[in-house]
Order: structure tokens, then C-alpha cells, then sequence
């Protein structure tokens, strides 16, 4: 055995003998003789107290299930139905510890309303919810009384779905498209209402820092009044890269007269922009247009015109002119000088 072990081995040991030579003194031995018989005596004098009957109360969840497509509740069923009860203190404790009691579950189809108002006695349930119960469970009373819910009934139609938050991406990244699955949904509502719904809108969310394609469970923005089927989406992110590309782009001239005809110092610019990796190769010069009217060279005063884009493709950012301003002459054309 190493020096190491033997000293570890006589620090145990020692430590040990000052543990016992602790519990085991005079003084000691006596305090843990008293705390054994408290903890005997707390013992029995809880089971004594429990075996009294006692009084509480405890909340039961509502369910309400089956409810057709077309039907809103304008006013909502209670959550839960709260009792009170009667029984010795160790029944109402494992009551409390089990958490024995299961919802109560209602079938939309069962009940009928005068006006679409529903009006429930809660005593109708006593029976289900005494089979969850000791036999020597009372119950007192249940609150409330009366359980109650309003609906309405109405026509539908298909919205497309809208996002309504806000996504970063990180650096040198960016969001390609913006999928949901499904892309629209059936909103019941009755005609009042239905005819102000022209989209459903995402709850409010934010999301940061993306690098990767997400996916996320959107839940729609309740409107009063209204029910959408399904009430919530799968969103998707797809997310690309940012890299850089350059093509030679030519300028032409429109609405020139006929027997006239620009020219330009160089012919052809160079445009630099940022692209997703994902279409680096699709995107081409000829999806750059650099058109120039006869009308706008005229007024200009000057024999330099500044180059720029009228319309920048889709996916593109940060766009790049070089150079930014080019020669131009107006040449006169004859069929003479077209060889």
C-alpha cells in the first residue's frame, strides 16, 4: 500500500472513531434517546389527530368535448367545479397526496339550450364524482351551483395565414421564404364578423439569431366572435447564406427615336450582390435590367449619366454599381453607317 493510501486510511478511521466517541457520549446519547420518543410521540399524536373528520375543499377540471367546427363558445364553460367534503383526516391527506380526482368530462351533444344557453345543475354530476371517492366521503356542497355556457353558430370561409412577429437571422444569414403548413385556414364566424376577417394572423413572437431552418408551432390570434379550424400552424424557416456574386449587365436605351441610337462608355457595368448560396447559380445577368430613356438623357445636361437598377430582383441585397457613372453619346443612325 502507497504512503497515500495508508494516510487516507488513517484519516477514515479516525474520523470515524471522533463520529461514534461524538453520538455515543454521555450527554449525547441522552438527546438522541429525546429525539427518538418526540419523533414516536409526533408520530402517534398525528395519527390521532388524523382520525378526526375534518372539512376541505378540492378542485374538480370541467371538459367539455365534441364540440362541432362551426359552433363558438361566446361564453365558456367554468375550468373547473370546486367541492367540499366531509371525512376523517387520513382519507381528505390521501386525497390531497394521490391526486385521485379525474376532470369531468361534458358531451356538447347532450346538452341542449334555449337561445344556445346552456344551463347545467351541478348536482347532476354528485353520482360522478362520489365513484371517486371513499364511501365515507360526504360531499356538501358544489360551486357552482349552476354551470352554464353560451355559443353561437356560424358560416365559413377559407383566409390565407399571415405572420405577425419578428425574425432575425444572424450575420451573413437570411430567411428564404416563409412556409406554413397548411397556408390557410377555415374561420366560422357569424356573417357580421366573417365579412371583416380576411387573414389569420400568428400570435405575436419573436425569434433571434437564426441559423438554421426552423420549424415552429404558431398559434393564431383569437378574434372575438370567431373560430379558426385548425387554430394553429407549423411554420417553417428555411434559412440560407449569404455569399457574393458579380455580373457585366449591359445598358440600352429605350424610347429613342428611330434613326437615333445610344452608346455608352464602357458598354457594360459590373454589378456586385449578395445572394443565398442556395441560388448563386441561378441568378445571372440577365436578371439585372439597365434601361435608360431618351427622355431622362436629354434633361440630364451633361454628357455622364449615373447608372442604376429600376427593379432588383428577388433574394438580392446590397448592390453594387461599378462604375456608378458611364460616358453615353447619342448617335445619330443612318442605314448608311449600319455596316
Amino acid at each position: 500500500m502507497t504512503t497515500f493510501g495508508r494516510n487516507t486510511k488513517c484519516l477514515y478511521l479516525k474520523s470515524i472513531k471522533r463520529i461514534k466517541g461524538f453520538l455515543l457520549g454521555e450527554k449525547n446519547r441522552e438527546f438522541l434517546i429525546f429525539l427518538f420518543f418526540f419523533f414516536i410521540a409526533g408520530a402517534f399524536w398525528l395519527l390521532q389527530t388524523l382520525n378526526y373528520d375534518y372539512e376541505t375543499e378540492f378542485s374538480i377540471p370541467l371538459r367539455l368535448k365534441g364540440v362541432p367546427d362551426n359552433v363558438m363558445l361566446t361564453a365558456d364553460l367554468p375550468p373547473e367545479i370546486t367541492i367540499r367534503v366531509k371525512d376523517k383526516g387520513t382519507v381528505l391527506l390521501n386525497y390531497m397526496l394521490a391526486k385521485t380526482l379525474f376532470p369531468i368530462t361534458l358531451n356538447f351533444s347532450d346538452y341542449k339550450g334555449v337561445n344556445n344557453h346552456v344551463k347545467i345543475n351541478a348536482s347532476e354530476f354528485e353520482k360522478q364524482i362520489l365513484s371517486q371517492l371513499s364511501v365515507s366521503t360526504r360531499i356538501l356542497s358544489l360551486k357552482p351551483t349552476i354551470l352554464e355556457y353560451i355559443y353561437s353558430t356560424g358560416k365559413s370561409k377559407r383566409v390565407p395565414v399571415r405572420l405577425l412577429g419578428k425574425i432575425t437571422p444572424d450575420r451573413q444569414y437570411y430567411i428564404s421564404d416563409t412556409i406554413f403548413s397548411p397556408d390557410s385556414v377555415l374561420v366560422y364566424a357569424p356573417s357580421t364578423i366573417l365579412d371583416t376577417i380576411m387573414a389569420a394572423y400568428t400570435q405575436q413572437f419573436v425569434l433571434d439569431h437564426i441559423s438554421d431552418t426552423l420549424k415552429h408551432q404558431a398559434f393564431l390570434n383569437r378574434v372575438r366572435g370567431a373560430k379558426f379550424v385548425p387554430n394553429s400552424v407549423e411554420l417553417t424557416l428555411p434559412v440560407d447564406i449569404y455569399t457574393e456574386k458579380t455580373v457585366e449587365v449591359p445598358i440600352y436605351g429605350i424610347n429613342f427615336p428611330a434613326d437615333k441610337i445610344l452608346r455608352t462608355f464602357p458598354s457594360k457595368v459590373q454589378i456586385t450582390f449578395q445572394v443565398g448560396l442556395g441560388h448563386f447559380h441561378s441568378m445571372t445577368a440577365a436578371d439585372f435590367v439597365l434601361n435608360v430613356s431618351y427622355e431622362e438623357l436629354l434633361h440630364l445636361g451633361s454628357d455622364k449619366y449615373t447608372a442604376k437598377l429600376k427593379t432588383i430582383p428577388h433574394g438580392v441585397s446590397r448592390v453594387r454599381i461599378s462604375p456608378m457613372q458611364v460616358d453615353f453619346l447619342i448617335e445619330q443612325f443612318s442605314p448608311s453607317n449600319e455596316y
